[in-house]
């Protein structure tokens, strides 16, 4: 049996792994669990920070039990349909850029932070990579995009704050 024969969107720790199905796309499953965090993210960025940042704080810490719970079902770890960590590390990268002078619906920004994330998530530098190799079960299934999501967050406001997109 297969791993995604596991799988049961019905089951709502599935759901929620699988990006509500996006990551179960025959190609670039990351990829396409990241394009459809940015509907959520774009939601997201119309509350306060502190709720923004709550809300993706609770995303991570329920992404532990999320991808951890799937994981186990499908008998394989961090399987390649779980993109819920793609989700939350976009939504981090995401941070800053509601408060832009730009603002939050630009698309230009929506791709930029894109590509970053994507960026950090596929090459994976150091110490992210060792987390991926050497952290296991729910955690070390977040952790690593946590951090890309991080490391892509502080490239874009480097970017952000060096072109004077902040007022």
């Amino acid at each position: 049996m297969k791993p995604t024969e596991r799988l049961h969107l019905g089951n709502h720790w599935h759901l929620l792994a699988t990006g509500f199905g996006s990551g179960l796309s025959p190609i670039i499953p990351g990829t396409m669990g990241t394009l459809a965090a940015i509907p959520f993210y774009l939601l997201l960025a119309q509350l306060p920070f502190v709720v923004y940042l709550a809300v993706t704080l609770f995303a991570a810490l329920a992404g532990i039990k999320i991808c951890q719970q799937t994981s186990d079902d499908m008998q394989v770890h961090d399987h390649g349909s779980i993109v819920w960590d793609e989700f939350v590390g976009f939504w981090i990268t995401m941070l800053i850029v509601p408060y832009m002078v730009q603002g939050s619906g630009e698309w230009l920004w929506i791709a930029l932070g894109f590509i970053l994330f994507r960026f950090f998530d596929m090459v994976k530098p150091w110490p992210i990579r060792w987390l991926d190799q050497h952290v296991a079960g729910g955690f070390g299934i977040m952790i690593d995009d946590v951090l890309a999501g991080v490391m892509a967050g502080v490239v874009f406001a480097g970017i952000g704050f060096g072109l004077g997109w902040f007022g």
